[in-house]
């Protein structure tokens, strides 16, 4: 028995389905969303601890500060401020003192600092929101080897470091160009924080790093941005910031403690990071390394405030895991995605902008376990209420190696999250009754007024995933997500414009490069 099958409206309707794959590239994202300086919240924040929890957290910070104290070396002048401040100071030995804060006295001395800042980028349209309901994702930070499928690993080089800036600019899901994207190992130890922030200068129009690794080059960074910006509008705005570890367990070294003061001096940004491995540098539990990364955190920015009131400041928490066999860091695992969680609790008590988390991985590869591990890592800053996320792409190797292929394939994910940060809006139009009631039951809705409106912005578009039929795929070539990804970075490299730049800045900034080169002997270590 044949049963009469109404047809169905089809005529032009069906175009609108149909996406211009003529746009689409490796920007694509680009071609369908506006691009944002920054992220702004649209989602809630998931508080993880009751009230009582978090309360016995700070309890145990405010102890190790009050009972163990931090050790200061070789730095006399963060010394005189504590001691200035009325912290309880014993020197140890030659260059060495204890510093014990009073009940209280910690968070009196951070009510100067700022509970959000903008950072400004030379092309104002990206100046950054640090702090409140913003979130800004910059490149990862710090690896010595860089990596990609057709030379493998090897020693980073200036050429890298130039390239990774030039990723970061062309994406329209990272805010921040970043600081050391990877260590150019080519150029001498003592001058190559010169080229790395005049890259950042040349390549990109965002906010950046500078150098932290000794105080001169502090100076140096911040000296560069007063060529850039002027020394007046330095001296009154944040346009850098210096991203500082403290030496964990509860010990803040001389060079770190004189960089804090470089930067605070000149009223520009300080980032306070305790970078705590679970059982090694902090308790295992991780209740535990919460509660030493508040009180390692909180102490390093009120130096900050100490050297100048009201310098921007930011708390941070590096929490990762062990593997209990070998002794080795792990990323990517619960346990610290839980800690970034309460992390985001704990700074908005203190009402203080917050780094934490990003797309972390042991992998070696830019594999399924390197964007497993990322993921459990990046939503906890999302969900936590992250800041300022550094080491929002190209991380893998546990940090070791920056890799481009991982980079294109976590700046694809960046997309995903600005979407999902968005949330849902739910009005009239958005719940789309006449979508249905257009044609009425049984009809395809490819053709209605509401589908036409919102089928190229209803979704986010991945520039980057394979999303065709298997057998369509599979007659391409049967290309995975790595090899989409080396031929996506190098796409972008080819078709990279550099945005404009002031040719006498440029060359006033290059003209002071050479003379601090010219002052001094290579350093290879």
């Amino acid at each position: 028995m044949t049963q009469d099958v109404k047809p169905r409206r089809r005529s032009a309707r069906r175009s609108a389905g149909r996406a211009d794959r003529g746009a689409r590239s490796a920007k694509t994202g680009e071609n369908l969303h506006l691009r944002v300086p920054y992220i702004t919240r649209g989602i809630p924040t998931f508080d993880l601890l009751n009230e009582g929890s978090l309360e016995r957290i700070e309890a145990t910070a405010e102890r190790l500060l009050c009972e163990i104290g931090i050790e200061l070396r070789d730095d006399h002048e963060a010394m005189r401020l504590f001691k200035e401040a009325r912290a309880d100071v014993h020197e140890q030995s030659e260059g060495i003192w204890r510093v014990k804060f009073h009940p209280g006295q910690i968070r009196e001395i951070l009510q100067t600092a700022p509970e959000t800042f903008i950072q400004h980028a030379r092309n104002p349209a990206n100046n950054v929101q640090i702090g409140g309901d913003a979130m800004v994702l910059a490149p990862a930070y710090g690896s010595p080897f860089v990596m990609d499928l057709d030379e493998g690993r090897r020693y980073g080089t200036i050429k890298d470091f130039r390239n990774f800036v030039k990723l970061a600019q062309s994406s329209p899901w990272l805010h921040h160009s970043g600081g050391t994207i990877c260590e150019p190992t080519d150029v001498p130890v003592n001058k190559r924080h010169l080229d790395m922030v005049h890259a950042h200068i040349r390549y990109s129009d965002r906010a950046f790093l500078g150098s932290i690794t000794a105080p001169e080059r502090a100076a140096d960074s911040i000296e560069m941005c007063r060529i850039l910006f002027g020394a007046d509008f330095v001296d009154q705005n944040c346009v850098i910031m210096g991203n500082f570890n403290t030496t964990s367990p509860l010990v803040l070294d001389g060079v770190t403690a004189a960089g804090i003061r470089t930067y605070a001096a000149a009223n520009q940004g300080s980032i306070h990071l305790p970078f705590l491995l679970g059982g090694a540098v902090s308790p295992l539990t991780m209740a535990g390394s919460i509660a030493q990364c508040l009180a390692e955190t909180l102490s390093s920015c009120a130096l900050a405030q100490l050297t100048r009131p009201g310098a921007p400041v930011v708390m941070a928490g590096f929490l990762s895991s062990m593997s209990l066999r070998s002794g080795s860091p792990t990323f990517g695992t619960p346990e610290p995605a839980l800690g970034s969680l309460v992390m985001g609790q704990l700074s908005r008590r203190w009402k203080t902008p917050l780094r934490c988390a990003g797309n972390f991985s042991t992998s070696k590869r830019p594999d399924g376990q390197a964007m497993q591990q990322a993921m459990m890592s990046m939503m906890s800053a999302v969900q936590g209420g992250a800041n300022y996320v550094l080491h929002s792409a190209g991380f893998l190797d546990g940090l070791l190696s920056m890799s481009y292929e991982k980079f294109m394939m976590d700046v694809d994910m960046c997309g995903a999250l600005h979407a999902y940060m968005k949330g849902l809006a739910v009005t009239e139009e958005t719940l789309g009754f006449e979508a249905l009631a257009q044609f009425g039951p049984g009809e395809h809705l490819f053709g209605t007024d509401h589908t036409l409106r919102h089928y190229q912005t209803a979704y986010w578009d991945s520039g980057f995933n394979d999303d065709q039929p298997f057998e369509t795929w599979d007659e391409q070539g049967s290309v995975d997500a790595a090899a989409r990804a080396n031929a996506q970075w190098k796409q972008v490299l080819n078709d990279f414009e550099a945005p404009y730049l002031d040719i006498a800045k440029d060359q006033a900034l290059l003209d002071f490069i050479d003379r601090k080169k010219a002052s001094m002997p290579d350093a290879w270590y």
